[in-house]
């Protein structure tokens, strides 16, 4: 809910690769100069708002300390809106700060908006099918399951587990760029769609083991109720699940702490994805199996 809330008040903050403008990405040759000397200078453009990303070149490691920034980085990505090539120059000059720095620019790209227009489309088309995808794929898997829970049910609780695992990321992102000022780019698609992959992973586990144990009961004319075949699911196989999600979350964290900053909120979203993932498996997914059975069991 507070995710929700986040995302209503706060809103998301399109980058370039949605609305369309220009990046421009540049490696100093010397030292580089502190993100506090530039902004000002680029607020006097009147460019309007561009966002300044430090960024770190492939051989930044075998440069001497006091040639990076304090950050370790080597030089800056810029994300602003359209520029002709009269204001793109002026930003070139500007980020040299007089010609004090010297700089290579590596790169320059120029986004329209009917580019961006067609990723978003293209974003949300990529999760609908994902989301589809999932829900066929575990319906046919547990065709065989389908006493006391139909099939489809589980694809169905799976989704929503999904929804759980993505919203409170996606909340947790839009609140940190309020205040930071990042932005929605391609790797934030990337980091929904790879949630969406991992957590339904973990769910599929946890579901596979009560299908095991079911088939086991039938087998073995074993009389237990259903919750109490979820429960022992649960005990079989939470452990590993927990297991396997922290040890993805500790790699996660180290690009978080100790990454380039062009995939520190990736793997910030990721991490969330992996907790929240790992919780929902256990937490909710599985007592959302029981509460629908117990429901149909009232309707008989």
């Amino acid at each position: 809910m507070l995710s929700i809330v986040a995302m209503v008040v706060f809103g998301f903050n399109f980058g370039i690769d949605f609305k369309g403008g220009a990046l421009t990405e540049i490696y100093y040759e010397g030292s580089v100069p502190e993100k506090s000397d530039i902004a000002p200078l680029l607020e006097n453009l009147k460019f309007g708002s561009i966002l300044i990303q430090p960024t770190r070149s492939n051989n930044s490691q075998g440069r001497p300390e006091q040639d990076r920034g304090t950050t370790g980085e080597d030089g800056y990505i810029l994300k602003s809106r359209e520029l002709s090539d009269t204001e793109h120059q002026t930003l070139l000059d500007t980020m040299s700060l007089g010609g004090k720095y010297s700089f290579t620019e590596a790169n320059f790209n120029s986004i329209g908006p009917s580019v961006g227009r067609e990723l978003t489309r293209k974003a949300v088309t990529s999760i609908i099918l994902v989301s589809l995808a999932i829900i066929l794929f575990i319906a046919y898997t547990f065709r065989k399951s389908s006493v006391p829970v139909s099939s489809w049910k589980y694809g169905i609780i799976a989704i929503v587990t999904l929804l759980h695992d993505v919203i409170i990321p996606v909340g947790i992102f839009v609140i940190i760029s309020s205040v930071t000022g990042v932005e929605v780019d391609t790797l934030f698609v990337v980091a929904v769609l790879t949630i969406l992959g991992l957590s339904v992973s973990d769910t599929i586990v946890i579901f596979d083991r009560i299908r095991e144990n079911l088939r086991l009961n039938i087998e073995n004319r074993v009389k237990e109720n259903f919750s109490q075949t979820v429960g022992r699911s649960l005990e079989q196989s939470f452990v590993r699940s927990i297991a396997t999600s922290t040890t993805v979350i500790l790699v996660l964290l180290s690009l978080v702490f100790f990454g380039p900053v062009s995939t520190k909120y990736f793997a910030l979203m990721l991490t969330a994805g992996m907790f929240f993932g790992t919780y929902s498996s256990i937490f909710l997914a599985s007592p959302l199996l029981v509460w629908i059975e117990e429901r149909q069991q009232l309707k008989k």
